[in-house]
């Protein structure tokens, strides 16, 4: 079972439904305790960055969602849920975030380009990963942001875009896993991605 994060933000629906196409079983909630149990966790995610994390502290989720990410079980972050992995952000007046993965958020350097940037763009991966198995070097995925994250080590970049310059599009740290694109619109490879989150979900030790 994949507990879908209910935080009242964005594409919780378009999400439990991809997982379901997949062979997952999501659960869309709230609950502390079932995200608590759960096999793998899902965090997604739209809007602005001190607002979701303003709903994930008022409700306690994230506090539920660090203990998660300690004890090692797998969680994805995808697109506003990526960026709240990290430690802040300096959309509106900035706001600190789950702190799971060392760096911040930034706004999308895309001189020239119109923002939010909205599209396909290809990813290109820098290392493997299970998250990414079965897609090749590259692979093309749906995009909606207008902020990027900046992770502090390197070694957390799983992929990268370009839109006026490179953007930090995937990361993985340990079992904290986090996407800017929208696997749950990206057809065939989107699909496959989540898919292979959930593989990772079932043969990870309770």
């Amino acid at each position: 079972m994949i507990a879908l994060v209910d935080y009242g933000m964005g594409n919780r629906r378009s999400v439990e439904k991809a997982l379901e196409r997949v062979g997952a079983e999501p659960l869309l909630t709230d609950d502390h305790e079932r995200i608590a149990l759960a096999d793998g966790v899902v965090v997604p995610g739209v809007g602005a960055f001190p607002e979701g994390m303003r709903r994930l502290r008022e409700s306690g989720l994230d506090e539920v969602l660090r203990e998660r990410a300690a004890a090692g079980r797998p969680l994805l972050g995808i697109c506003l849920g990526m960026q709240l992995l990290f430690d802040s952000s300096d959309e509106h007046d900035g706001a600190s975030g789950l702190g799971l993965v060392p760096g911040g958020v930034e706004a999308l350097r895309a001189p020239g380009l119109k923002l939010p940037h909205i599209g396909w763009n290809r990813v290109a991966w820098e290392r493997s990963s299970p998250l990414t198995e079965g897609l090749g070097e590259a692979a093309a995925f749906y995009h909606v942001h207008s902020f990027a994250a900046r992770p502090a080590d390197g070694e957390d970049v799983l992929g990268r875009g370009e839109y006026g310059a490179p953007f930090v599009s995937a990361i993985a740290r340990g079992e904290v896993y986090g996407v800017q694109f929208h696997p749950e619109k990206s057809s065939a490879a989107g699909l496959r991605l989540l898919a292979n989150f959930t593989a990772i979900c079932a043969r990870t030790p309770a």
